[in-house]
């Protein structure tokens, strides 16, 4: 048994006593992992929101997933795949601190770095918590290949705020890849970007670090697949790897009412689905994360079902790549 340090069991299992032969839900596939079976993709949660800048209660949305897994099926009608034939686990929850928000941090990366020696052929799917896991998140990303990353990340919100008012928020997780030197800014494509939700001198940092943003209004204008598409090759050029992130804060406030910054006029479900389909079918991509989902503030969990549907059409990408 492989024992993974800073890596704890899933806390919830959902399970059913009936089911239908002929159909399998995501609770019957993405099981807990014995910690001895081989994978190729993990389920891995990271339940922090003390680093939210907005009154969150998203360290609860992996959890909130796991009792969804029940309610969706594993097959795709729209591609024709069936997800139960990839060999996908729900490894559990890196351990979070109760107080100390900076060895939240430090555990993320170094919980992740654990997990990457101990398979370094898999296929991480992170579900947060706030923005702020993606920063350590990506840090031990980038340890794992040894070279250039890209960043391609679905939001709102550019996440460069500075890092001295308030310290590693959901607001920092670019500013701080950026300023520790884990990523260059022109490796970076950012979709979705509201106004009203960000500030000129954040744009005008960001287009200093070289950071190529697409709006939200530029998303309705044009489609989101030339979009995707050019941030892909933003992304990839001269990289060795890519990491997707994904804010459900992207979304129109009539598609996503569990996030803790709603915007009017964002993106729609469609639009996020095509995104993160077309984004798991290029090869070059290697991990991804959702973020920023309050279960709390969600009615009838709409929001967290929607953030089940992006992991597994994304999922859906990956395994039309890999067949």
């Amino acid at each position: 048994m492989k024992n993974i340090e800073l890596l704890n069991p899933p806390e919830i299992i959902r399970r059913s006593n009936w089911r239908d032969r002929f159909e399998t839900k995501v609770a019957q596939w993405l099981t807990p992992w014995d910690r001895e079976e081989p994978i190729d993709i993990g389920f891995i949660g990271v339940p922090l929101s003390k680093t939210s800048i907005s009154v969150s209660g998203a360290s609860m949305t992996p959890n909130a997933l796991r009792e969804l897994f029940a309610a969706a099926t594993t097959y795709s009608i729209d591609y024709d795949l069936d997800l139960q034939e990839l060999r996908a686990r729900d490894m559990g929850d890196i351990q979070m601190h109760v107080t100390d928000l900076q060895c939240c941090h430090a555990n993320i990366e170094q919980g992740l770095t654990n997990v990457y020696q101990a398979l370094p052929d898999l296929f991480p799917i992170i579900a947060g918590g706030d923005h702020s896991i993606t920063c350590p998140s990506v840090k031990a990303f980038k340890k794992k290949f040894a070279g250039k990353v890209g960043i391609v990340q679905i939001d709102s919100h550019m996440d460069v705020r500075n890092l001295e008012d308030g310290g590693p928020s959901n607001g920092t997780p670019i500013r701080g890849l950026i300023e520790s030197g884990t990523v260059d800014g022109s490796h970076i494509a950012q979709i979705g970007i509201h106004s009203f939700a960000n500030s000129k001198p954040y744009r005008e940092y960001a287009v200093s670090k070289g950071i190529t943003q697409f709006t939200a209004r530029q998303v309705a204008q044009e489609g989101i697949e030339p979009l995707v598409e050019k941030a892909m090759e933003i992304a990839g050029k001269g990289t060795d790897a890519i990491y997707v992130t994904i804010d459900m804060d992207v979304l129109d406030q009539a598609y996503a009412p569990g996030v803790p910054a709603m915007v009017p006029a964002g993106m729609t479900s469609w639009q996020l689905l095509d995104a993160v389909f077309m984004l798991g079918q290029n090869p070059k991509v290697k991990g991804f994360d959702v973020v920023c989902v309050d279960p709390m503030q969600d009615p009838r969990r709409a929001t967290v079902r929607t953030t089940l549907y992006v992991i597994l059409n994304f999922l859906a990408g990956y395994m039309k790549c890999v067949q």
